[in-house]
């Protein structure tokens, strides 16, 4: 596998490196669904997070391209913790204006599909960020044995590898989005095995931003219906 030369800050990557728009799709989606939400659960305009992320994608794609390793990761960071915290904020307003019938059923059930999905997304983001040191890191290894997540492919033996054509394989977005998925809907990694503590402690606030847009919030609009 071909590696080519970089300068300081930046690395050596592989002729197939990981396409990083699907990323960039799921911050997208998750500033358009602040549009879902009413503006009592945003903080400033419908169009805020959506535009501070799009600003923010223009650098983080140009560090990449250039090989700036530190600085698209930095950036990469404040994104998604802009997103995540956003997210959370939207959650406490909804929960808090619970007892005070502020939402129409209708409401209630639209705010929290739109945060069940962006939590979703969230953590999907962030996962695939950290994991194995990021998709940089991950790409320049070649293939991926180490991590905070135990992916089945980890599994196989060498030979099995070469059969499956997985010798190479490494982990992409989607298979993020997937553990995120299945954390979401059935609080668990299901086949995905967690190695890390901090993997796990991100999996426990996933879980129980799940349960409680599921639990409290949609199943309280469906009993006023």
């Amino acid at each position: 596998m071909t590696l080519m030369s970089t300068t300081k800050n930046s690395v050596t990557t592989t002729n197939h490196p990981e396409p990083r728009w699907p990323a960039t799709l799921a911050l997208v989606a998750i500033g358009g669904l602040r549009f879902a939400l009413p503006e009592s659960l945003s903080y400033g305009p419908d169009w805020l997070l959506l535009a501070i992320i799009v600003v923010l994608a223009i650098p983080i794609a140009f560090a990449h391209r250039r090989g700036l390793v530190t600085l698209n990761r930095i950036l990469g960071i404040v994104v998604t913790s802009i997103v995540t915290l956003d997210m959370i904020w939207s959650l406490g307003l909804l929960v808090s204006a619970l007892p005070a019938h502020k939402q129409t059923p209708v409401a209630l059930l639209q705010s929290a599909a739109a945060l069940w999905i962006a939590n979703i997304l969230v953590f999907a983001s962030w996962y695939w960020r950290l994991d194995g040191g990021g998709p940089t890191a991950r790409e320049l290894r070649g293939v991926h044995t180490d991590g905070a997540f135990l992916f089945p492919q980890m599994t196989l033996d060498q030979q099995a590898k070469v059969a499956m054509g997985e010798q190479c394989w490494n982990p992409g977005f989607v298979d993020y989005l997937f553990l995120a998925f299945n954390t979401s809907t059935a609080f668990s990694p299901t086949d995905v095995p967690v190695l890390s503590r901090w993997a796990k402690l991100l999996m426990m606030i996933q879980s129980l931003i799940s349960l409680a847009t599921i639990a409290l919030l949609a199943a309280r609009a469906v009993n006023i219906l």
